[in-house]
Formats: structure tokens, sequence, C-alpha cells
């Protein structure tokens, strides 16, 4: 791509630098006064500055167009790139809370596995002092 805009560049450049040299010589060759020659050489100038022009503004109206295409393209890629973030973030937020309520569970079982045990010892031990 980067290699064709320069190929159109380099072929409007040589385009009208051809087409000035090919102007010049022409009226240069051509039998006529100098107020004459002076004339068609201003006019010859004229004619390519407007072509130049015509020319620069279909190239920079080009430019701003890609320049365009290329701004949306980054904007949608960076609102892609934050909505995976965002669903990243939030995948590995539930990840962390379903770890903290495993952990959080596994405590209350503990607690209520040391409970019980220490309810069994009591009644153990009110069974054996009974017993004596």
């Amino acid at each position: 791509m980067g290699e064709n805009n320069i190929n159109s560049k380099d072929f409007l450049i040589g385009t009208l630098i051809g087409g000035f040299v090919g102007a010049a010589a022409a009226l240069l060759f051509a039998p006529k006064s100098g107020t004459e020659l002076r004339g068609n050489l201003n006019e010859s100038a004229t004619q390519l500055k407007d072509v130049a022009y015509e020319k620069g503004s279909g190239l920079k109206e080009k430019a701003y167009e890609k320049g365009s295409d290329l701004k949306n393209k980054a904007t949608d890629s960076k609102d892609k790139f934050s909505q995976k973030t965002q669903e990243l973030t939030k995948n590995v937020q539930d990840k962390w809370n379903e770890r903290k309520n495993d952990e959080t569970a596994a405590e209350e079982a503990a607690e209520e596995l040391a409970d019980a045990i220490e309810e069994a010892a009591e009644e153990a031990e009110e069974a054996e002092e009974k017993n004596k």
C-alpha cells in the first residue's frame, strides 16, 4: 500500500515536471515575440499551478479519508480491547469471589467440625463423670 502511494506521488511529480518542461520547450521554440512568449509562459505556469492544486487537493482529501479510516479503526480496536479487558476483569473478579466464597465455606465447615468435636468431647467427659 505504501509503495503504491509513493509510485502515485512520483508519477504526479514526473507528470507535472514533464508537462512544464514540454510546455516551456514548445513556447521557447515557437516563433513568437518576447511579450507573447512571456504571456504564454505565464499562462502555462498558471495552468500547471491549477493542475498541481487540483491533484494536491485530491491527495489531501485521500489523506484525510485514510486518516479518518485509521482513526475509526483505532477507536474500534480500543473499544474492543476495553470490552475484552472489562470481561477479563469481571471473570477474574468472579473467580476471586468464588474462591473467597469457597474459602469462607471451608472455614465455616472447619468451625462447625471443631464445634462438633468440642461438643463430642464435652459429652464424652460428662458421660465419663457420670460413670465414675
